[in-house]
């Protein structure tokens, strides 16, 4: 065979190497350069492979075994597709919000902001909270009921026992005026302005000028009954107040349910006060005395169970002014109605 300057063989001639390896010439074909071991210099060692950790060096031609094959173990890790979180979820079950294989509009959806825990419907509360909130605002309330009947029924024991108060309310019926006014504006600012009446301390400011303007009035009308009518009506008043009180907390029956009957029932009992106004009988205004307190005791009875928060309605944790209001004009009404049928009993 020969060969040219460079050592490769002519083309068209015959190689040996050629002849066994790649089979016969080929018009056209240029034979490829030997390999290393065929080179100058003498074979060379085969190459030896770079150590990795826990397998063995590469013999000749780089064997792939003890190598293992893919896909590679990930260790103790389960394989693709992985869980995007650590509870099974059966079938239906929606993910967590906020998954990044969500379709856009699904409710797990969030775009490019991470998902809020507020908003996770896997970490619902137990109800505790809620329960211990409205605890709370039970005690808040029947806090701020206990200060302003304290309150009212100090100007009552005043204007019944102090000889000099009773004297100056009835030489001064304009002070009833101006304090019926004073009432009636702070009644109406905390039963409609919903804001207002949510603002400390301008709430307790506007129930407090309330229960001073009531009171007042309170004491005044006391002040025309003797001092034994007065004691007795509020003991039936207190002894009434308490049980409606203590059965509402208590009774499964749903009084909130009738809140819309007791309202007729309010404007059928205001005709009825305009009847009494005109026709002075007495058997007529112990009949109108004894259907007002029946009434206000029904809605005694309602506004209490407003505070459990267990019935068909309920008030809000944020509404314990509305509710101490609630509760503590019920109750002078109450009061207002048993002292007008016991002084008619007793005349």
């Amino acid at each position: 065979m020969s060969q040219d300057k460079s050592g490769f063989p002519i083309m068209g001639e015959s190689n040996p190497l050629h002849n066994n390896v790649y089979g016969p010439p080929q018009p056209g074909f240029v034979a490829p350069p030997p390999n290393y071991s065929q080179g100058p210099g003498g074979p060379y060692p085969p190459a030896v492979g770079y150590g990795q950790p826990a397998f063995p060096p590469a013999g000749s031609g780089f064997a792939t075994g003890p190598y293992p094959q893919g896909p590679y173990p990930q260790g103790p890790y389960p394989q693709g597709p992985y869980p995007q979180d650590p509870y099974q979820q059966g079938p239906g079950q929606l993910g967590f919000p906020g998954d990044p294989m969500a379709p856009a509009g699904s409710p797990g959806y969030h775009g490019d902001v991470p998902p809020s825990y507020y908003g996770n419907e896997e970490f619902t509360s137990s109800g505790f909270e809620d329960k211990s909130i409205r605890q709370a605002f039970i005690r808040k309330v029947f806090s701020v009921l206990t200060a302003q009947l304290l309150v009212t029924f100090s100007f009552v024991a005043v204007f019944t026992f102090v000889t000099d108060a009773k004297l100056f309310v009835r030489r001064n019926p304009w002070t009833y005026y101006v304090s019926y006014a004073v009432f009636f504006v702070s009644l109406i600012v905390l039963s409609c302005c919903g804001d207002f009446r949510r603002k400390h301390p301008w709430n307790l400011v506007a129930l407090s000028i309330l229960t001073l303007s009531l009171s007042y009035m309170v004491g005044m009308i006391a002040s025309f009954y003797n001092t034994e009518t007065v004691i007795i009506a509020v003991g039936i008043t207190a002894v009434v107040c308490f049980t409606v009180v203590l059965f509402s907390l208590q009774s499964k029956y749903d009084f909130t349910s009738c809140r819309g009957v007791l309202f007729v029932c309010l404007i059928v009992l205001l005709l009825f006060s305009i009847l009494c106004i005109f026709i002075r009988n007495r058997i007529l205004h112990i009949f109108y005395a004894s259907l007002g307190a029946l009434l206000f005791t029904c809605f005694l009875a309602v506004d209490t169970q407003l505070l459990l928060g267990n019935k068909k309605l309920a008030l809000s944790p944020e509404e314990y002014i509305f509710a101490a209001l609630n509760l503590y004009t019920d109750i002078i009404n109450i009061f207002l109605y048993i002292l007008a049928l016991v002084g008619r009993s007793r005349d």
